[in-house]
């Protein structure tokens, strides 16, 4: 769930060295031995994704300028902290002009090299967030847009890539909140008809009296209050994409007048004497079963057959929360460009909050939960008390439903979904631990030792060995603990691991 690091060094020590900084500083970290090996690790797309690179300047073989180069020749665009024994202040201008985020010599301290990632990272949250939000406005926002490290999105992104080289009808569904317009506008900007318009229609926010005229168009008096001659969304897209957005809310009456759009691709006004031609490609979502809805005869099946050609369902947030951090450091960026604040960081404490909250509003109320946190706190670094609503949403949410099913199923695929945590265990989930037991006396130090690695088998799903890293003991050590207390308490570990 943490940021990764790429270090390139062929130096072992200082390799190693920098890897173990990298690790304090609470990142993940990726040593590979030379600029070739580093460029490679890059273009692998079966690799783990890299957030900042710390690269050295010096190096057999691609250097780091040579590594800088190709990065911009691929047109990667990752922060890259560049390292030498050598501060002279030539390859400092060489490596910035290069693309260098920043510039740190050897030996680097640890409290540097953090600043140094910190800022690179908020920097490429920043960047992207904003570039995000123009490409979205200029309706060329593609999927490299999109904020995700998830698994369970990767499916729904290839087959959107696949989608937009073609005009097939799209029918997006998932839960509010996931990000559904996003997809559609990323099917859009990776199209053939991304110079054209992208128009997005609410079905649902249509009134039932006007939905015929918005859609298609009305003619000049055709109705009461038609004082000018309106062309309808459908002209308003020709040559593009439109998206309607919530489809199942549309009335039967519109939905047989849609049908025909869709089967003469043509569409005729309100009030109008002939038809029109239109060349519109349909993305629909919804966030309701429409199978459902037709069988409750609610929406009707020949129009559901045309829309429902290519499904993509988008999972929510809990099936992907490995995504949170990376969205919380985007929203915390632009927030803070937003409402001229300094770009603050969020503690590890709040991060751990963040990830294990069910979040029903999925990433839109992650999104306004980090706005209202920039918003009202006063340090420079987000803690958990400066989330106080979703911790309020998710007392709420463990008393009404203390359990959720453990997996879904995406797309044909089962995702295993966290398991949330009931309102009993709602501190534990926070990261926070009881020191005073029922009896009001301290609780024993083994007890409260059995208690933290339990948390962290959980936390890490059963990855042993990033328990083990994380809690900074041997995985043989950490085999013997749970021995001990198995033996001593059979059932300790039964619900949480």
């Amino acid at each position: 769930m943490v940021a990764t690091i790429l270090i390139a060094d062929d130096d072992a020590v200082q390799r190693r060295l920098v890897e173990n900084m990298v690790q304090r500083c609470g990142y993940e970290a990726v040593a590979v031995d030379s600029g070739d090996a580093a460029i490679a690790h890059l273009m692998d797309t079966d690799a783990k994704s890299i957030d900042a690179i710390v690269l050295d300047l010096v190096m057999p073989g691609l250097d780091g300028m040579g590594v800088l180069a190709k990065l911009r020749e691929l047109e990667i665009d990752i922060p890259v902290v560049v390292q030498t024994a050598h501060g002279g202040i030539d390859n400092v201008v060489s490596a910035m002009r290069s693309g260098a985020h920043d510039f740190v010599v050897k030996p680097v301290g640890v409290e540097r090299l953090q600043v140094s990632l910190r800022n690179a990272l908020n920097a490429s949250a920043l960047k992207g967030e904003l570039q995000r939000i123009r490409h979205s406005r200029e309706g060329r926002l593609t999927f490299k847009d999109i904020v995700t490290r998830s698994e369970a999105m990767a499916n729904v992104i290839a087959m959107g890539k696949k989608a937009a080289s073609s005009a097939i009808p799209v029918l997006i569904e998932g839960e509010s909140g996931v990000g559904k317009e996003l997809i559609a506008r990323a099917i859009h900007g990776s199209s053939e008809r991304s110079a054209k318009p992208f128009i997005a229609v609410n079905c649902g926010a249509l009134p039932e009296n006007l939905v015929e005229s918005i859609l298609f168009g009305h003619e000049k008096g055709a109705f009461t209050g038609a004082t000018e001659k309106h062309a309808g969304k459908f002209v308003e897209a020709n040559g593009g994409t439109l998206f309607l957005d919530e489809i199942s809310e549309l009335p039967l009456a519109a939905q047989v007048k849609l049908l025909r759009a869709l089967q003469q691709g043509e569409v005729e006004a309100v009030g109008g004497r002939k038809p029109v031609k239109v060349d519109v490609r349909i993305v629909s979502a919804t966030n309701r079963n429409l199978l459902d809805r037709v069988k409750a005869g609610q929406f009707r099946e020949d129009l559901f057959y045309r829309l429902h050609v290519l499904p993509l369902t988008v999972p929510p947030l809990r099936a992907r929360r490995e995504d949170i951090p990376h969205l919380v450091r985007h929203f915390v960026a632009r927030f803070c460009a937003e409402e001229n604040r300094p770009i603050a960081t969020v503690s590890d404490d709040a991060m751990m909050m963040l990830g294990q909250m069910p979040w029903p509003g999925n990433v839109r109320q992650l999104e306004n939960a980090v706005y209202l946190a920039v918003v009202m706190s006063e340090g420079s670094q987000l803690q958990a008390g400066d989330f106080p609503h979703a911790a309020a949403t998710e007392h709420s949410a463990t008393e009404i439903a203390p359990s959720i099913e453990t997996s879904d199923h995406i797309n044909g695929t089962e995702i295993p979904i966290a398991p949330i945590v009931s309102s009993a265990k709602f501190q534990a989930a926070y990261g926070s631990l009881a020191m005073v037991g029922h009896d009001g006396e301290v609780r024993p130090l083994e007890e409260m030792e059995a208690e933290a690695i339990r948390f962290a088998i959980s936390h890490y799903r059963g990855q042993m060995s990033e328990v083990a890293r994380r809690l900074k003991i041997g995985r043989s050590t950490l085999y013997r603990k749970l021995d001990e207390d198995d033996a001593a308490t059979p059932d300790a570990g039964s619900s949480e691991a």
